[in-house]
């Protein structure tokens, strides 16, 4: 039976400005300036950190914490998020969720941090060292940073198995929830020129399988890094995702790889179509194409093209869930609309790519992208086309495009200002954001799976969390109303 598919993404977020226009202090500033307003400034955690492990068994050099992690700002969040600069971005990897609208939500949360951190650096700048901020992939002139989903897999199943089934997906999932782009920015779409692209990551990806996230780029990205039980799990690291405006797109990009994982543990192979024969080739053939008519062949000799193979997995999926229900992902009403808005989607960008505007990121962003060129008579290429691009992405309110193009929400504001505050109820981010919130001076530091306790006597007291599906409101908010102190709890635990 599938395990339950615990999930979040991380998001590295574009930065402008700060003092010397220094990507790495404007980025400083940016996560010491959340910190410092009273939220937190518990420190992180890197010893059981191994980015380097390899899940094909090979250990590679990057086994330690980058030193730009370690030396630089990097803190813990009361709603059990981490909160640092990774590569001179500011990062926001949000807590573990139980459910695809969970992890939206706590995805939008982090945008909110981001503004808010924002607003806060911004005062003690000069007008003109002033930070932006933008939720998107690359800086237009040709450097990429990440939005990694991560989804927790069965260890039982073999991750050659992970690489053959997923792969269809990830290829040409870009349809219903790519980001859209303006150009191109790398020598590899040099040849095709794309004057508008579905996917703005898909064209800085060279490798199916491999464990770097920021050279050669691998669609299977091997990290074993699992932050729990390493017998019992494995965290699948996506990181060929593209940073969705549309909440819609959010839900339904983590809904689909899901129940697609889910799948896969219950019934293994068997109903996914075959893969690409060149994946790396059609993951940017697919993405230069809006028109959707690009195909290639598979495994199989078989044509296909991004919206076959996305129309195939929707089946495999429905079937899925016909079968087996959609437990492991989420509950039934949340399943069903997962499944309704990925049909729908799929569908529109096929039949009537304006009635999924509000959905859709790259369609939204095409629309607002040919209205500005019609009306100011531009080139498909011109430079002001790719600032609406990165405008579209912008965090601020006043400045953001996706913000006035009537996307559809999944929760109202409130929820995610809770969100920013408050931990998930239903995963272990629930004992992580709670115990940072009451005893944030019995802390010396966290991560994913342990928090480390100075209780004022006696040695300090590492608490380990090797199950993410644990440590939830239900199993230990009663420590917490029966233990008001550090020490209490500790000692409670360990008794």
């Amino acid at each position: 039976m599938a395990i339950a598919k615990i999930l979040g993404i991380e998001t590295e977020y574009g930065v402008v400005g700060g003092p010397d226009f220094d990507p790495t202090t404007a980025s400083s500033l940016i996560v010491n300036a959340y910190a410092q307003q009273g939220r937190t400034r518990i420190s992180w955690d890197f010893n059981d950190e191994s980015p380097g492990t390899d899940a094909r068994g090979i250990v590679g050099n990057g086994a330690l914490a980058p030193m730009i992690e370690t030396h630089l700002a990097n803190t813990v969040l009361t709603n059990g998020a981490r909160l640092y600069v990774d590569h001179a971005h500011p990062e926001y990897s949000a807590p573990e969720c139980a459910t695809p609208q969970e992890a939206t939500l706590w995805d939008q949360a982090g945008e909110e941090v981001m503004r808010r951190a924002q607003l806060v650096a911004n005062e003690s700048l000069a007008p003109e060292h002033a930070i932006a901020l933008y939720k998107n992939n690359s800086d237009g002139k040709g450097n990429s940073y990440g939005t990694h989903e991560n989804y927790l897999v069965d260890r039982a199943v073999d991750f050659a198995a992970v690489v053959r089934a997923m792969v269809p997906h990830f290829v040409s999932r870009q349809v219903v929830v790519g980001a859209g782009k303006v150009g191109s920015e790398t020598p590899f779409a040099a040849a095709a020129d794309p004057s508008y692209q579905l996917s703005a990551r898909a064209e800085f990806f060279e490798e199916v399988v491999g464990l770097e996230t920021t050279l050669k780029r691998p669609i299977i990205n091997t990290r074993d890094e699992p932050h729990c039980d390493a017998e019992r799990f494995r965290r699948l690291h996506v990181i060929c995702g593209d940073a969705n405006m549309s909440p819609v797109a959010t839900m339904v990009k983590l809904g689909s790889t899901a129940l697609l994982l889910a799948a896969l543990e219950d019934d293994g192979l068997k109903d996914f179509p075959s893969p690409p024969a060149r994946p790396v080739r059609a993951i940017r053939d697919f993405s230069f194409d809006p028109s959707l008519r690009t195909t290639v062949e598979d495994e199989d000799g078989r044509r296909r093209g991004a919206w076959d193979y996305q129309d195939e997995l929707w089946s495999l999926a429905d079937r899925y869930v016909s079968r087996h229900g959609g437990a492991a992902v989420a509950g039934v009403d949340e399943v069903r609309d997962i499944l309704v808005a990925w049909r729908e989607m799929l569908d529109g960008v096929r039949d009537d790519p304006e009635s999924v505007a509000d959905r859709v990121d790259w369609v939204a962003k095409r629309r607002i992208v040919e209205g500005y060129r019609e009306r100011y008579g531009l080139g498909a290429r011109d430079a002001k086309l790719r600032a609406i691009d990165l405008q579209y992405h912008d965090v601020r309110r006043d400045k953001s495009l996706a913000l006035r193009v009537g996307l559809r929400a999944t929760h109202d504001e409130e929820t995610v200002r809770r969100a920013v505050a408050e931990a998930p109820t239903s995963t272990r981010a629930f004992f992580r954001g709670e115990c940072v919130r009451r005893f944030p001076d019995s802390i010396v530091s966290a991560n994913w799976d342990s928090l480390v306790f100075d209780v004022g006597h006696g040695p300090l007291q590492r608490i380990p969390m090797m199950d993410p599906t644990r440590g939830t409101q239900g199993l230990v908010g009663p420590l917490f109303r029966d233990n008001p102190t550090a020490g209490a709890l500790v000692d409670a635990l360990n008794g």
